[in-house]
């Protein structure tokens, strides 16, 4: 087997870990590592595939447990910076692109990492705001978790809730997403290939990290989250290309 293949499928089975057991983070984890092998105009597209058909089974819980009010008016904003940042993606210059995604999964991970949550009473126009910031970084390179996650947490509202509230808007913002990027002509045939290699075992660890949610500590598999971040921003980086691959 190629040895790249087993790099995409190594950082599938990672992010999908990740996003099981907290809702979010796998674009952290797999655009970086992703976008050093095929590209980011191929690494977004490639992850809003996979997860949009493997993580079907976790809506109904989310949908159940989520607040809808509040994940509503959060899409509106994300409606709103999605296409721009597909725009971005599809005519930026792709070498750019990759040092982008990287300096934002660094910002996000520090953002997380800080402990700084929103502690604010949610209100509509700051909800729509964080929505479209979001928005933008999704459809550069489907890292829109980190805004969310840390309005959302800030306030009084159960861990579990605010789990479904993430699933349940990344769910919705895939169809916004899915518009721009068939808008942008991001979706090619090579990409069934790629979905196919890595779609199963992303899958896998989305089952394993879920199971992982009710088993193990919060703290400290987010912590062992925010490890693997670290590993995919730093194999991630362009310069590495010949060391690494």
């Amino acid at each position: 087997m190629n040895p790249d293949w087993w790099f995409l499928l190594g950082a599938a089975f990672a992010a999908g870990l990740a996003r099981g057991f907290s809702g979010f983070g796998a674009a952290l984890i797999f655009i970086p590592l992703v976008s050093a092998v095929i590209g980011p105009r191929m690494a977004a597209p490639l992850l809003l595939v996979i997860d949009a058909v493997t993580s079907l089974g976790l809506l109904p819980r989310a949908w159940a447990m989520a607040n809808r009010r509040e994940v509503g008016v959060m899409m509106l904003g994300c409606a709103l910076g999605t296409p721009l940042g597909a725009w971005v993606l599809t005519h930026a210059d792709p070498l750019a692109i990759r040092w982008a995604i990287v300096g934002v999964v660094v910002l996000a991970l520090g953002l997380l990492m800080s402990g700084w949550r929103y502690r604010g009473q949610p209100r509509a126009g700051l909800t729509v705001a964080v929505g479209a910031v979001s928005g933008v970084f999704s459809g550069i390179a489907q890292v829109g978790g980190p805004p969310v996650v840390a309005y959302w947490l800030g306030g009084n509202i159960p861990v579990a809730t605010v789990r479904a509230n993430i699933m349940l808007y990344f769910a919705a913002a895939t169809v916004v997403t899915t518009i721009s990027f068939a808008v942008g002509g991001l979706f090619v045939r090579e990409l069934l290939f790629y979905a196919l290699l890595t779609g199963p075992l992303y899958g896998v660890g989305l089952f394993l990290g879920s199971r992982l949610f009710g088993l193990a500590s919060e703290r400290s598999f987010r912590r062992a989250c925010y490890a693997l971040i670290v590993v995919a921003a730093v194999l991630g980086l362009p310069v590495l290309d010949g060391v690494l691959r």
